[in-house]
């Protein structure tokens, strides 16, 4: 079975902002700000903006198949987001893996629909409910209750909203390095600072983290046994070590034994 671990970040879409509110006049920042104190006067509170009005920046993968693990960053660090998603939905194409994600369900895959339908990025299998392929009419990536997109957060909450739980939590209460220097409130600073390549990393720790709680999952539902689940993680911290990359590195010391 291939798996397709994935997490997106993402900035205010300045671009739409200006349109839906007639700033042209006014710089990104300024944009935003608007934005945000529009938001916060309609919910109540929270600055945090509706799907639509957020712009990807960063898709991290972990990609598992029998003979290959990999993870990374789609695209380069100045890669627009069209090419981003175009890349997503060609891993999909290749691989027709199973989707794993934590909250996917409720913010990263509704936010990849709306930034694929500004751009016109067709995506055929992804969106395929049994009409081309009949296996896909009773697993596909757009039920909720299908394993095809396996959303932790939805899943062990048992789909019940008052029992959702944060990555970083329980990352940590497994022993995994869950949020290590930077979080997603801090993402539209750090683009502002031009520091892409620090989102970039925090977007992989993320994803390293929800291919573990995944793993634990697997162990837990009876897919894999306790000596298997320790070699995936053994296989995991090999890799990583090669890799040689400072917020690796980073995330390998702050994984407590098992």
């Amino acid at each position: 079975m291939n798996i397709f671990v994935f997490d997106i970040e993402t900035v205010p879409d300045v671009e739409s902002g200006r349109r839906l509110y007639g700033l042209d006049d006014l710089d990104d920042n300024n944009v935003a700000r608007v934005m945000f104190h529009k938001r916060a006067a309609e919910s109540g509170g929270s600055e945090f903006l509706r799907h639509h009005l957020h712009r990807i920046v960063a898709i991290s993968v972990v990609l598992r198949t029998p003979d290959k693990f990999k993870v990374w960053t789609l695209g380069d660090p100045d890669s627009p987001e069209s090419e981003l998603l175009q890349r997503f939905f060609d891993g999909i194409d290749r691989f027709t893996p199973t989707l794993v994600s934590w909250n996917g369900s409720g913010f990263d895959l509704p936010v990849i629909h709306y930034r694929s339908l500004l751009h016109g990025i067709a995506a055929p299998c992804y969106w395929d409910n049994g009409s081309d392929n009949t296996d896909f009419k009773w697993n596909n990536y757009l039920s909720r209750f299908h394993e095809r997109h396996t959303d932790l957060m939805d899943v062990l909450a048992g789909y019940q909203n008052r029992a959702v739980a944060r990555l970083d939590e329980i990352a940590t209460m497994l022993g995994f390095p869950g949020k290590m220097g930077m979080d997603g409130s801090k993402v539209w600073d750090s683009f502002q600072a031009g520091n892409i390549g620090g989102i970039r990393d925090y977007c992989e720790s993320d994803v390293l983290n929800t291919y573990l709680v995944y793993q634990r999952f697997e162990l837990i539902r009876g897919r894999i046994n306790a000596a298997q689940y320790q070699q995936v993680c053994e296989q995991l911290r090999t890799e990583l070590a090669q890799e040689n990359k400072p917020h690796l590195t980073e995330f390998l010391d702050n994984w407590q034994d098992n």
